[in-house]
């Protein structure tokens, strides 16, 4: 099979163009060779690559910028989901779209399903929402897959950042008050290796298992990884951002596992696993 990854050079497409080199030759292209929103270009790419399977794991992903600059992330969320959608229906070839558990606007108080009706609260939200109604609008064969507070190697993600301030200030304060789903990227490319084995269309959720708040997060980041810091709760009230976050996203795998089989590891089993890779980078 040969894959087709967009966006490879993010902490998501390395670990992809990784985990899907197992199946046959896996080409990544990503910023400044390919821009998504130049439909001439990626149909040019798909001419020329001839992939079996496209994922579209590019994406505007900086979810405090898009309140400042709405038609960037719109270009990149919706505009180039459609033009990477279309061109792979075109040429009769099956699609994977990334969204994120931002779909949500968080009043629930059990894990969202997929069919549950979204309600997208900031700018970054609504891209990508767009970007999915764009990308099942001009591809049948659609895989759309939701996740969330996704980390791996590469990335400034909140890992990273939780570390980094660790060395540096005597003590940390983390919001207690937004729950979700951590995510490895590595589980994340399992997952949707097993899911694109299937011709089972449509959208799914893909986190890790359970769920916390970011404070539980950040305590367990430091424990796993010896930092004695100390971590001390507070409201995201105390944090204001131009962005507006759901307190409460967390995503449930039910139908992933039933579809396909894929059962995904729990997120401190994850989180030990990366700290793992990480040391030994």
């Amino acid at each position: 099979m040969r894959t087709l990854i967009l966006g490879s050079k993010g902490q998501l497409g390395r670990e992809l163009l990784r985990v899907f080199a197992v199946d046959g030759p896996a080409q990544g292209v990503d910023l400044p060779e390919l821009d998504i929103s130049n439909a001439v270009a990626v149909a040019r790419l798909l001419d020329g690559a001839a992939p079996d399977l496209i994922i579209n794991a590019a994406a505007y992903t900086n979810v405090e910028a898009a309140e400042e600059d709405r038609e960037a992330a719109f270009r990149a969320n919706e505009d180039g989901a459609r033009h990477v959608a279309e061109a792979a229906s075109i040429r009769k070839v099956p699609v994977v779209y990334y969204s994120t558990d931002y779909v949500f606007g968080g009043s629930k108080t059990t894990p969202y399903e997929p069919q549950d009706a979204i309600s997208p609260i900031g700018v970054y939200a609504k891209s990508k929402a767009a970007g999915e109604k764009a990308t099942v609008g001009a591809n049948p064969r659609h895989f759309i897959i939701r996740t969330a507070w996704l980390y791996g190697p590469g990335g400034n993600n909140f890992v990273e950042k939780i570390l980094r301030a660790a060395g540096t200030r005597p003590e940390l304060r983390v919001v207690s008050d937004e729950v979700g789903s951590p995510t490895h990227t590595e589980d994340l490319a399992q997952a949707t290796r097993a899911l694109c084995k299937t011709v089972a269309f449509g959208v799914y959720h893909a986190v890790n298992e359970g769920s916390c708040s970011r404070f539980e997060f950040a305590q367990a980041i430091l424990s796993l990884a010896g930092v004695k810091t100390p971590v001390k709760p507070c409201m995201s009230s105390e944090f204001p951002t131009k962005a507006e976050r759901p307190l409460y996203s967390v995503l449930s795998n039910a139908k992933l596992e039933r579809v396909c089989g894929h059962r995904m590891r729990p997120w401190k089993a994850a989180l030990e696993r990366y700290l793992q890779r990480r040391e030994n980078s």
